[in-house]
């Protein structure tokens, strides 16, 4: 409420604005009025849902694992923060993951670390749609920025245009700017004829009041088509964010179902929407905002299915998951790792005999001995992971693979990708 009533002076005070822009624009702060209201009455249900879950998960994932991407807690606003969308005030990223159901697909399709690339240039597994994109660094790593206004990329695949499949899901890092710098960021999923079935919108504004002034809001919006060809639109304007920092992006889509995460807290549960061929990112400084150039990501990943962990495990006897994912070179978890972790402790707990060899594989990328050890540490660091969580630490056995295994062809990044991963196998 307080953005909407900020964004109401700061209008009033244009002496440049048109009358025909005043009316729309209170046209639409009407509307989001009442949709706020709305959105309270709903969410006394919401803060008693939440409470049962924080409940249950109270002290399991604590620790602050921020590894120097993420503020540990994301900044709101105090006006319209509510259960569903906020993370209570001092709870990590780490925890709020725990909470996530999130599962990230089994079969990696698409990947992009951003390693080998030259500043300056254009990202070799993108392909330019219009605009200006290239390499940039932020806080030393390679990013993709957008440097000019409506600038659109899409994966470098075989068929660019069809190769969704009916069960996927898409993540990615992406950088939101501190106070007083605007940015927009729309990811559009679309059919074979370039028809757009869905629209995401992340927009950040520079807005802040006089008692906020770290005021890092991401306002979300989204549309789609269902299958009967009706569009449909929503928004969100407490997406939970940290400003100056990397936040994470997650979908998910199901045959029909399509699910959306910001920082692992689901914003958007869509139960009947089209499915999609291919999909394309832009930014966008609607407005008249200045957004152009702050617009980054990174850690861009496509991957199929999301099978259950037990169904996996009882087919081949292990499971390989991908969810699990570390800083670059590191053994240090990543907190949107927690949700597969969390998973992974429901399917002990349910199965108390199971016992796991926790094996960790790393692609052939470096030196040898040096990926031996880093796996042998990471595998380490999921099982004290386990452990913390309540796993006794005889069902588990950290072994490290290295490179000397691997499951697909190292020469390529999507090899490389499915040859970076954890084995759970069944003792």
């Amino acid at each position: 409420m307080k953005k909407l009533v900020m964004m109401l002076m700061v209008l009033v005070a244009m002496g440049s604005t048109t009358e025909v822009s005043a009316q729309s624009f209170l046209k639409k702060l009407g509307k989001k009025i009442e949709e706020t209201a709305k959105r309270k009455v709903e969410n006394k249900v919401e803060r008693t849902t939440e409470k049962a879950m924080d409940a249950v998960l109270d002290g399991k994932g604590t620790s602050n694992n921020n590894n120097g991407n993420n503020n540990a807690d994301a900044v709101y606003d105090n006006g319209d923060a509510t259960a569903q969308t906020q993370p209570q005030k001092g709870q990590s990223l780490e925890m709020t993951y725990a909470k996530s159901d999130f599962v990230p697909g089994d079969e990696i399709i698409f990947e992009d670390l951003l390693t080998g690339e030259q500043l300056g240039e254009f990202p070799s597994k993108w392909d330019l749609m219009s605009g200006v994109v290239e390499i940039a660094k932020l806080n030393g790593e390679n990013t993709i920025n957008f440097v000019e206004d409506e600038s659109r990329i899409n994966p470098l695949m075989e068929d660019p245009k069809n190769y969704l499949p009916e069960i996927f899901t898409v993540e990615f890092d992406f950088w939101v700017p501190g106070m007083g710098v605007d940015v927009g960021y729309n990811i559009s999923f679309s059919d074979q004829q370039r028809n757009d079935l869905w629209e995401i919108i992340l927009s950040r504004g520079g807005w802040k009041s006089d008692d906020n002034e770290q005021f890092n809001l991401i306002e979300m919006e989204w549309g789609y088509y269902n299958p009967s060809d009706e569009r449909i639109s929503g928004e969100n304007e407490n997406t939970s964010v940290s400003g100056n920092s990397w936040n994470h992006f997650a979908l998910s889509f199901n045959k029909r179902a399509l699910k959306i995460y910001i920082n692992g807290i689901r914003i958007a549960n869509i139960p009947n929407a089209k499915k999609p061929q291919w999909w394309s990112i832009y930014n966008d400084t609607w407005g008249g905002f200045n957004g152009k150039g702050n617009m980054h990501i990174k850690n861009i990943r496509i991957a199929k299915g999301a099978v259950p962990l037990y169904d996996r495990m009882m087919t081949d006897g292990k499971f390989i998951t991908y969810g699990i994912t570390f800083d670059v070179g590191k053994a240090t978890i990543k907190p949107e790792s927690m949700g597969e972790i969390n998973r992974i402790v429901q399917l002990m707990n349910e199965n108390p005999t199971l016992k796991f060899s926790v094996e960790g594989h790393t692609d052939s990328t470096g030196n040898a001995a040096s990926n031996q050890t880093l796996s042998e540490q990471r595998s380490q660091a999921i099982v004290d992971k386990l452990v913390e969580l309540g796993i006794a630490k005889d069902r588990l056995t950290a072994v490290g693979k290295g490179q000397n295994s691997p499951i697909a062809d190292n020469t390529t990044d999507e090899g490389r990708a499915k040859n970076r991963r954890v084995e759970f196998v069944k003792m």
